[in-house]
Parts: structure tokens; C-alpha cells; sequence
């Protein structure tokens, strides 16, 4: 007996956009009874993690800096899986654009200049932009897969920024601590509000967000990017070029996340340290897909996953949960998300295999 999926002769539209919720309802259920096999009553638990950290004022501020970095990198990922450009290189991007803008910051700039935070910004956005267009190179010159080439410089870019802040941009009147000067004023994104952490940075992602949009919504490049990611021979029949769509959707990913990470130093943090991402980048991918990569779901599914992060926090905190349920509630949305979307693509089908000496209709046939 053999289980075979069967596409589906037509495919529900409904139910591709119903089930990220479908998937989140079964993160929740699973959830639970890991919570009651760790001891913890359920009910009690999920509203620590998901209802309390959003509670008061400050924890939708705490919801909104968390959703920033991840709703920037969403939405670069989103434009490059359109062309099925598969970029998992978010969380290295991110990380050097805030290891650039720091650079500036404490170095270079002038700390009471007018212009210091423009050029820490755009620095931090050309230098993501850079990260991935190394990517963008070894795929267009040597055909080497994407996936393996920026996953790998993730790594690289990780072990770049430790060697900085323990090394040329270490605060010397910091104790030995791994982190960089505080930047002044003048290099920081100014706050919101006052009882809370949000920044101007709110203002980029909201921008990003409607540029995003309109690229992929109501542009010809965007319907280039749509086209190349559907089917690759008949957009060089139609004379799109296939190496300079590569470029730009990589450039616009790296761009965006190296603004998530430039947004990061001069928004909350207000220094470089090594923990400037605590897998933004990677947690991107899973918004990417749980917002079928269309920016509104994207920045719905964004909002979601900061939920996670400071809800795994104030558990971890509040409950003694380990720290990594966080990690393990993305992991299981991602994995449900895959599982549904498999169910609505395809149909699966039980066949039965005949044995070697089991009579079938031909071989009867045969023998009358």
C-alpha cells in the first residue's frame, strides 16, 4: 500500500489564504499539549505568551519594535521569492547593515551633524544591498545556488561583526564588554512616544511596505519578477532578462534587511553589540510564506511573529519556560503552514501494490 499525492484539478483560492490560520490554529493546539506535558495549565500559558505582553501600552510600543526588523526583511525576502530566487540570507544582510552604519557612527560621523543619521541609514542600506549582491554575482557568473551561497554568507557576515566589537570598534571605556560606543543623539532615530521604545524606523517599514506593494501590484518590473518566477523560459522568450531581474530582487532583499539592521543600532539598542539579531532574518522567511507574500498578509504575519518573541520572553520569565519555546512555536507554524498548503495543492491517494504471487485481472485473464 503506497501514499501518492495527485494535484488537484483546480485549486481553492479560499483556502490558500485560509490556511496560515488553519496553521496557527494548529500551532496553538499543539502548543498546548506540549504545555500540559511540561506541566503548565494551557489556558494560563498561551495568555502569558500571546494576550499579556500586549496588555498596556508599553507592550503594543515592545510589539511594534519587534515587528519592525522582521517586517523589513519580510518584505525583501517577498520580492525575491516572487521570482523564486531563493534568498535565505535575511539574517546576514541585516547584520551587516548594522555593523556598516555602527562603523559610521562612532568613527567617522560627526556626532552633531545635521546629516549624520541620513548617511548611517543609507550606509547600513547600501552595505545590506552589497551582502546580498554577492549572492546575486555567484548565481548570475557561476550558476551557484543561492540557497547554499547566502545561507553560508550568513555565517560569515556573524563572525565579521563579532571580530568588529571585539576588536577595532570595542568601546575602550567600556569595561571589556564586546559592544561599540553609544552613538549620540544625533545618530539615533528619534522616539514616539515617551513611555515606550518605538522609533521613526516605524515611518520606513510603513514606506517599505507601500513600495513593496506597488512594485509587485501595479509595476511592469513587478509583473517581470512574477513571470520569471512562474515559469523562467517563457520570460526569455518575452525578452526579459533573466540576470538583471536577479540582481535587482536581490539588491531590494539585501537593501531591505541591512535597513532592518541599521534601524536596529540607531533605534533601540543605540550601540553594536553581538546580539543585535536574535534570528530576525531567519524568522522572516516563515512571515514571508505565512503572509503568502503579499505585503498586507506580510505585515499582519510580522506583527504575529514579535508576538512570539516578546510573549516567549515574559514566559520564559513569568513561567520558567525554556528560551527556545520561541523558536519551537515558529518551527511548528512553518511546519503546519507546509502541511496545509501540501493538502490543498495535491490530493492524496492510497494504492494498493499487488504481490509477486497474487493473482491480478490480466494474469487470470490469461490463464482462461
Amino acid at each position: 500500500m503506497l501514499l501518492s499525492l495527485e494535484p488537484r484539478g483546480q485549486q481553492s483560492r479560499l483556502m490558500l489564504w485560509c490556511s496560515p490560520l488553519l496553521a496557527a490554529l494548529l500551532t496553538l493546539g499543539c502548543g498546548s499539549l506540549l504545555f500540559i506535558a511540561l506541566g503548565h495549565e494551557p489556558l494560563h500559558t498561551l495568555h502569558t505568551l500571546l494576550i499579556a505582553p500586549v496588555s498596556d501600552l508599553y507592550g503594543v510600543s515592545e510589539l511594534l519594535v519587534k515587528a519592525l526588523p522582521i517586517l523589513l526583511c519580510a518584505l525583501g525576502l517577498a520580492v525575491a521569492y516572487q521570482a523564486r530566487i531563493w534568498n535565505i540570507g535575511a539574517e546576514g544582510q541585516l547584520l551587516l547593515g548594522a555593523l556598516a552604519g555602527s562603523a559610521l557612527a562612532v568613527n567617522i560621523i560627526d556626532m552633531h551633524s545635521s546629516w549624520a543619521l541620513v548617511l548611517i541609514l543609507f550606509t547600513g542600506t547600501v552595505a545590506g544591498a552589497a551582502w546580498a549582491g554577492l549572492t546575486a554575482w555567484l548565481r548570475t557568473r557561476f550558476n551557484a545556488n543561492e540557497i547554499l551561497t547566502s545561507i553560508m554568507l550568513n555565517y560569515i557576515a556573524l563572525n565579521l561583526l563579532l571580530f568588529c566589537v571585539h576588536g577595532p570598534l570595542k568601546d575602550p571605556a567600556g569595561y571589556n564588554f564586546p559592544e561599540s560606543a553609544m552613538f549620540g543623539d544625533a545618530s539615533r532615530l528619534p522616539l514616539l512616544m515617551e513611555d515606550g521604545r518605538v522609533h521613526a524606523g516605524v515611518y520606513f517599514a510603513l514606506l517599505a511596505l507601500v513600495a513593496v506593494w506597488v512594485l509587485l501590484q501595479k509595476s511592469f518590473v513587478g509583473f517581470q519578477i512574477k513571470v520569471l518566477g512562474l515559469d523562467k523560459r517563457a520570460a526569455g522568450f518575452v525578452g526579459f532578462r533573466e540576470k538583471r531581474l536577479i540582481w535587482f530582487v536581490l539588491l531590494i532583499s539585501g537593501g531591505l534587511a541591512g535597513l532592518a539592521g541599521v534601524c536596529e543600532v540607531t533605534g533601540p539598542i543605540g550601540q553594536l553589540v553581538p546580539q543585535v539579531s536574535p534570528g530576525y532574518g531567519y524568522a522572516a522567511i516563515t512571515v514571508a510564506f505565512l503572509g503568502r507574500l503579499n505585503p498586507i498578509g506580510i505585515l499582519f504575519s510580522s506583527l504575529l511573529m514579535a508576538l512570539l518573541y516578546i510573549g516567549g520572553e515574559s514566559a520564559q520569565m513569568t513561567l520558567n519556560l525554556p528560551q527556545a519555546i520561541t523558536q519551537l512555536f515558529q518551527g511548528m507554524m512553518l511546519f503546519f503552514l507546509l502541511a496545509c498548503d501540501v493538502l490543498i495543492l495535491y490530493r492524496p491517494r492510497l494504492k494498493l501494490r499487488w504481490g509477486r504471487h497474487a493473482s491480478s485481472p490480466a494474469v487470470t485473464a490469461g490463464a482462461l
